[in-house]
């Protein structure tokens, strides 16, 4: 519920590690922080800064100096949370706590925060609470009643009247069960509203991309849906799902997925798993790109090793779209336009204005149009999920039985192929 309590008083920090030889570029970093900060309702970000380091000081993070340099700002300042832009281990943050005299909150935490504040949906609950408890297992949980409780959200940035969970690796580990066992009982609802959909000969799309890419705006747009669309991080996190009529009258199912950011804590990328599964079901995989991001190159590299983490095959059928040519210089956007149309798969497109969704659409039904190939399969008797699945896809052009099982002549696409062979 929304209070006249006045917001939380933030301010983020970027640690800039010059021994970490994998780091962001530090403005950019900064800038996507203070967004994420920006995303939560129950926080005003006061200010921000990057901090240069040579290297990561195990007991407080940073050098002595800069602490009591920090210290004195924050007090000057009234902050109450002070964001990291990174991983801050348990005895680092403790430590830093008791420095600043205010709560710590790192990037895994932060974004934690936002998906709890976001989630909607009864699946997408469970699984930021599960995410939430296998991060807050690692380290002790305690009541910060200085902090005043706003809206939603995991008890990060919380305050008086809220339940904290037990500091106990037991309690919590029991919680953790409890989640499990009820997660598996909206995930199997899940599969069935899968299977009841893969009855359907209607295909899957589905949109993936970095958080704030354009991703629902363009869902919108196609689908005539009401997704809520803001350029805000994460702005979407349950997945939704409406059909589509292609130009070609074919009719398909589009999927708009969460938004996907460096650094995903390991622990939403295995709880969103079951969420993202509608990728790995998807007949084409549409990457939405912010072309006019100063570092869309660097986001894009992100989008590509979360799918492949996720087991998203690269060989499979994709689309790559750059979004908000409307937002660039009129020379950059005709250098845009112009590289679209000498690759492959590649367009240029404004999901605001509809630039470029009449080809993008065409490309989506030749996409969806492969090659198919004639063979010949066996089924044994007792499979008669197989054989019943052949049916459902109709690729069956003949059947007869030996003396094994049913013998079958299919004709089928690459995908279907695939499928098969997983069942």
């Amino acid at each position: 519920m929304e209070t006249d309590r006045p917001a939380t008083r933030a301010w983020v920090l970027h640690p800039d590690i010059k021994a970490d030889r994998d780091r962001r570029l530090a403005g950019p970093a900064l800038e996507e922080a203070v967004s994420l900060a920006a995303a939560l309702p129950a926080l005003e970000v006061v200010g921000a800064d990057i901090v240069s380091l040579p290297k990561v000081h195990p007991g407080m993070l940073f050098g002595s100096g800069k602490i009591e340099e920090l210290a004195a700002r924050f007090k000057e300042n009234d902050i109450e949370l002070v964001l990291i832009d990174g991983h801050v281990g348990p005895v680092q943050q403790r430590n830093l706590e008791k420095e600043w005299k205010c709560k710590i909150l790192d990037r895994t935490g932060l974004i934690l925060e936002i998906f709890s504040d976001r989630a909607r949906t009864r699946e997408g609950v469970l699984q930021v609470e599960m995410a939430a408890l296998s991060y807050q297992r690692t380290r002790l949980v305690r009541a910060w009643t200085h902090l005043e409780r706003q809206r939603g959200g995991l008890g990060f940035v919380g305050g008086p009247g809220e339940t904290q969970i037990e500091a106990d690796r037991r309690a919590i580990d029991d919680q953790l069960v409890r989640l499990r066992r009820q997660l598996d009982r909206v995930i199997r609802t899940r599969e069935l509203h899968r299977k009841a959909r893969a009855k359907v000969p209607f295909p899957i799309i589905a949109l993936v991309g970095y958080t704030n890419a354009g991703k629902s705006t363009l869902f919108n747009r196609l689908t005539g849906a009401e997704v809520f669309a803001k350029d805000m991080l994460f702005a979407t996190l349950d997945p939704t799902m409406r059909r589509v009529t292609l130009p070609t009258g074919d009719e398909v199912i589009l999927s708009d997925t969460v938004g996907f950011i460096s650094d995903l804590p390991t622990e939403l990328v295995a709880a969103f798993r079951a969420t993202l599964e509608e990728v790995l079901d998807a007949d084409l995989v549409v990457h939405v790109r912010d072309i006019s991001h100063s570092q869309t190159d660097e986001q894009a590299e992100d989008v590509r090793k979360i799918l492949s983490s996720l087991g998203v095959d690269d060989t499979g059928p994709k689309i790559e779209v750059w979004n908000k040519v409307d937002q660039l210089s009129e020379d950059d956007a005709e250098a845009v336009r112009n590289q679209a149309e000498r690759t492959d798969d590649l367009f240029a497109i404004s999901a605001i204005t509809g630039e470029g969704l009449d080809r993008l659409l065409q490309a989506m039904s030749d996409k969806l149009k492969p090659e198919t190939e004639t063979t010949t399969i066996e089924v044994p008797f007792s499979d008669g999920r197989r054989r019943a699945w052949l049916f459902e896809q109709d690729v069956v052009d003949e059947e007869s039985q030996s003396e094994t099982g049913y013998r079958f002549t299919v004709t089928w696409t690459p995908i279907q192929k695939e499928r098969f062979a997983r069942l």
